[in-house]
C-alpha cells in the first residue's frame, strides 16, 4: 500500500482489515488494481461463480525480470519461482469456462520452450530425475556417500577402544558437521579433527575416516553446483528469448492474485462488493465498519454534496463521517465490507480525510492554522471525497462559522462531497439554505438518557452537552448551574431542535407506511401488467383463431351461387349458419363479464359500470353520458377512474340505419322474393347483424305465405314475428338470428 493509501487506511480505521486482506495475497503488494475497475468487478463476479485453489506463495519477481532482461544468468531457484505463475496458469486454463475469463485464459498462451521447462521441475523446486544423466549420477553418488558418513560415525561409537572416552553415543551437529563428543585423551586410540569444545571441556570431534568421506563429497557438491550453472544459463537463455512473456505472465498472475484474494477475503465475513458508479446515487444501506465490534448498521442516503453531521455528543458523529469515506475507500480499491447488497456509492477522484488535530508545537502551528493549511492544499482539487471532523476546531465559533461557509461552498463548486461533522449550529443554519446542503443529526433516546447512534435526516441535532456530562458523573448541581448560565434563550433554542427532530421522525414513519404501500400498490400493478400480458397473448391467439374462422365462413358463403338448387342452398347456409354459432358459442365462452364498479370499455368509449339489469348494463362514461349497453359488449379496462361528470343525457343505442337491415319485397314473384330474402339473410348473418326488418305486404297474402314457410326452414333463426304497427304491421316481419 503506498504511503498516502496507508495513511487514509490508518485515519478511517481500516488498517487492520486492509492488512488481512492482504494476508490473502500470494505476495506482497498494493491494494491498487490499475485499469477499469467495472472489468475487474465483472471479473472478480465470474471467480466467486468457481471453486479455484488457492495460488502459491510466489517471490516478488521484479530484481529477476531486470535481470533476465540484462542476459544475466538466474538461479534455479528464482527460476522455479516463475515455473510456480507457469503451473498455476496451466491449472486455471484446464478449467471450463465462459464470458470474461474464458477469453483472458485464452489469450494466455504459454509458450513450448516455457512449458518444457516447467515439466523439468519437480513439486520442491529441484530438477527432475531423467533430464540430465550426469547431475542424476551425482545425485546418486552423494546419497552414498550421506550414508556411508552416517554408517562411519555410528561404527566410530561403537569401538570398545573409544567406549571410555564417549561422553554419550548420539551424534552431535556442530557447525553444520555431524560430531560425536568425546573427553580428553582420546588421540591414543582414534585419530580425528576437533571441530569444537563444550563449556564443560568435552570435545566435539569428526574421524579422520570421515573425513575423507566428507572431502569426496564436497568435490560430489562442487561438479554438482558446476553442472546446475550450465542448466541455469540454459534456462536463463530460454527466458531471455521469452522475456516479453515473462514480464507479461507475471503482471497477469498479480491481477488474478488481486481477484481470487478479494473474493475468498469476502467469502470469509460474508461481505459484498459495491462497484461505485459515476452517478451521484449514494446511499449506504445497513453498513458495519470493519473495526467494530457488534456495531450498530448505519444506513444513511447523502446524494447532495455537502453533508452537515450534527447532534449528540459520544453519539457516533465522526464514526458516521468514517463510515462514509470508509464504504467509498474500499469501493474504490474493490475491497469488500458489510453492507446491503442495494447499496449504491458515487465514483471519486480521490478521497481526503481531515480528521486530526493538526496542531503541531516544533513547527509552531495552531490547531486552528494547522486546519486552514490542510484546506489550502483542496482548493485545486475536484471530483473529491472530503470528510471533515470538528470543523470548527480551534477558532471562535462566530468567525468560523461564516469563514466555513465560504470554504465549504467553495469546494462544493468544484463538484467535491464534503462530508463533516459540527457543533456549531449557527454554520449548519448558514449552509441550510445552500441546495446542496443534507443535514443529519445523530439520534438521542431521553428516556435511556443514552445516545442511539441512529441518524436523522433533514434536521439539525442538539448537542446534548448536559446530559452528557451527567452521564459521565458531572455533579448534577454544576450541570444545573451551567444551565442557568448557558440561559433560557438558547434552552428554548435546542427544544425547538429537539421537537423539529421529533417531528422528523414522526413524518419518516409515517413515510415509511407510505413507502410500504406504494411498494405494496406496485406489486399489484406489477401483476396486472403481467394479467394483461397474458390477455394480449390470449387476444392475440383468440383473434388468429377468429379470422381462420371468418375465412372459413367466406369460403363456405362463396359457394353459394344461383345455379344451386334451394336444398343446396340450404345445406350451404346451415352449414355457415353452424360455424357462426361456435364462433359466438367460443366469444361468450372467452368473455368475462364485468362486476358493478368495474372500469369498462366499449368500443372506444370507457366509463364505471353502475348497474346490471338482465343482460343490459348502465354505464357512465368518462365524458359524462350515461348509456345502457349489451353486457356482453363490455369489456373490462385497466385504464385509471376518471372524474364521472353525470349530465342529465341519456342515450340509448339505436341500430344503425344503413346495411343490410330493411328488406322490402313488395311487388316481386315468390320465387324472385325468396331468391333476394336468402341473399338478405346470409349477407346479415356474414356482417354479424342480429336484428332485420322485411316487408312483405299482405296483399293476397300470398308472398306472405312464402316468406312464413321459407323462414320457419331457415335453421340460423332465432326467432320472427310481426312488425309493431308503426313499422308494417302484418306486412313485415322481425327477424332475430
Amino acid at each position: 500500500m503506498t504511503d498516502s493509501l496507508g495513511h487514509i487506511a490508518r485515519q478511517l480505521d481500516l488498517e487492520a482489515y486492509i492488512d488481512e486482506l492482504k494476508e490473502q495475497f500470494a505476495r506482497e503488494k498494493s491494494i491498487v488494481i490499475g485499469g477499469d475497475i467495472s472489468i475487474h468487478f465483472k471479473l472478480i463476479d465470474e471467480i466467486s461463480k468457481k471453486e479455484f485453489k488457492t495460488p502459491p506463495k510466489i517471490k516478488n519477481l521484479d530484481d529477476m525480470i531486470k535481470s533476465i532482461d540484462k542476459k544475466s544468468i538466474i538461479n534455479l531457484e528464482m527460476t522455479y519461482e516463475f515455473i510456480k505463475i507457469v503451473n498455476y496458469f496451466k491449472y486455471l486454463k484446464d478449467f471450463s469456462l465462459d464470458g470474461r475469463l474464458s477469453k483472458w485464459f485464452d489469450d494466455i498462451v504459454l509458450p513450448l520452450e516455457i512449458s518444457n521447462i516447467a515439466q523439468n521441475f519437480d513439486n520442491d523446486g529441484a530438477i527432475n530425475i531423467g533430464f540430465n544423466e550426469e547431475l542424476d549420477h551425482i545425485n546418486h553418488s552423494l546419497e552414498i556417500n550421506k550414508r556411508n558418513i552416517k554408517q562411519h560415525l555410528y561404527q566410530s561409537t561403537n569401538e570398545k577402544s573409544l567406549s571410555p572416552y564417549l561422553v554419550d553415543r548420539s551424534l552431535h551437529l556442530v557447525q553444520n558437521e555431524q560430531t560425536i563428543m568425546v573427553r580428553g585423551g582420546f588421540m591414543a586410540v582414534i585419530k580425528a579433527k576437533i571441530i569444537d569444545r563444550s563449556q564443560n571441556g568435552f570435545f566435539y570431534i569428526v574421524p579422520n575416516s570421515v573425513l575423507k568421506l566428507k572431502e569426496q563429497r564436497s568435490n560430489l557438491l562442487d561438479k554438482k553446483e558446476e553442472l546446475l550453472w550450465h542448466i541455469s544459463k540454459e534456462f536463463s537463455n530460454i527466458l531471455y528469448r521469452h522475456r516479453a512473456f515473462v514480464n507479461y505472465i507475471n503482471k497477469q498472475f498479480d491481477r488474478f492474485d488481486h481477484y481470487i484474494a478479494r473474493v475468498n477475503f469476502a467469502k470469509i465475513y460474508d461481505n459484498n462488493f459495491i462497484l461505485p458508479s459515476k452517478q451521484n446515487k449514494n446511499s449506504l444501506l445497513s453498513f458495519e465498519h470493519p473495526a467494530i465490534s457488534n456495531p450498530t448498521p448505519i444506513s444513511i442516503d447523502f446524494d447532495k454534496n455537502i453533508i452537515i453531521i450534527t447532534g449528540v455528543n459520544a453519539g457516533g458523529k465522526t464514526m458516521l463521517l468514517k463510515s462514509i469515506l470508509s464504504a467509498c475507500f474500499m469501493s474504490k480499491y474493490l475491497v469488500p465490507y458489510s453492507c446491503h447488497i442495494n447499496s449504491s456509492l458515487s465514483s471519486f477522484k480521490d478521497i481526503k480525510a481531515i480528521l486530526d488535530d493538526p496542531q503541531n508545537v516544533k513547527n509552531d502551528i495552531s490547531t486552528f492554522a494547522g486546519r486552514m493549511l490542510q484546506f489550502s492544499k483542496l482548493f485545486d482539487k475536484k471530483d473529491m471525497l472530503i470528510g471533515v471532523d470538528e470543523i470548527e476546531l480551534g477558532t471562535d465559533s462566530d468567525e468560523a462559522a461564516s469563514l466555513f461557509k465560504v470554504i465549504v461552498e467553495q469546494l462544493e463548486a468544484k463538484n467535491n462531497k464534503i462530508v463533516i461533522t459540527t457543533h456549531h449550529k449557527r454554520l449548519a443554519s448558514l449552509l441550510s439554505s445552500h441546495t446542496q446542503t443534507q443535514l443529519v443529526a445523530a439520534i438521542y433516546d431521553e428516556n435511556k438518557e443514552l445516545p442511539t447512534y441512529r441518524f436523522l435526516t433533514g434536521t439539525i441535532g442538539k448537542s446534548y452537552a448536559f446530559e452528557t456530562a451527567s452521564r459521565y458523573n458531572v455533579p448534577q448541581h454544576i450541570v444545573q448551574e451551567a444551565k442557568k448560565v448557558y440561559g433560557e434563550d438558547q434552552q428554548n433554542l435546542n427544544e425547538l431542535i429537539t421537537k423539529s427532530a421529533k417531528f422528523e421522525q414522526q413524518m419518516r414513519q409515517k413515510i415509511k407506511e407510505l413507502d410500504e404501500k406504494i411498494n405494496k400498490q406496485h406489486t399489484i400493478n406489477k401483476q396486472l401488467i403481467e394479467q394483461k400480458e397474458q390477455n394480449s397473448i390470449l387476444q392475440a391467439k383468440l383473434i388468429k383463431e377468429l379470422k381462420q374462422q371468418y375465412n372459413d365462413l367466406i369460403d363456405s358463403a362463396k359457394k353459394i351461387n344461383k345455379d344451386m338448387s334451394m336444398a343446396d342452398r340450404h345445406r350451404a347456409l346451415n352449414e355457415t349458419s353452424k360455424k357462426l354459432k361456435d364462433i359466438k358459442i367460443r366469444k361468450n365462452k372467452d368473455h368475462q363479464i364485468p362486476k358493478i364498479g368495474q372500469r369498462v370499455s366499449y368500443h372506444n368509449t370507457k366509463g364505471e359500470l353502475i348497474s346490471k339489469k338482465g343482460k343490459k348494463a348502465i354505464v357512465w362514461t368518462d365524458d359524462g353520458i350515461k348509456l345502457q349497453i349489451d353486457i356482453d359488449k363490455l369489456t373490462i379496462s385497466n385504464s385509471k377512474t376518471k372524474p364521472i361528470v353525470k349530465k342529465n343525457i341519456s342515450l340509448k343505442l339505436e341500430k344503425p340505419k344503413e346495411g343490410f337491415i330493411k328488406l322490402d319485397l313488395h311487388g316481386l314473384r315468390a320465387l324472385e322474393a325468396i331468391e333476394k330474402l336468402d341473399k338478405f339473410l346470409s349477407d346479415s348473418l356474414l356482417n354479424g347483424i342480429e336484428e332485420v326488418l322485411v316487408y312483405h305486404g299482405i296483399g293476397e297474402g300470398k308472398l306472405s305465405r312464402v316468406v312464413k314457410e321459407f323462414l320457419d326452414e331457415y335453421p340460423a333463426i332465432s326467432t320472427y314475428e310481426d312488425a309493431p304497427m308503426s313499422m308494417g304491421g302484418y306486412g313485415a316481419k322481425i327477424i332475430k338470428f
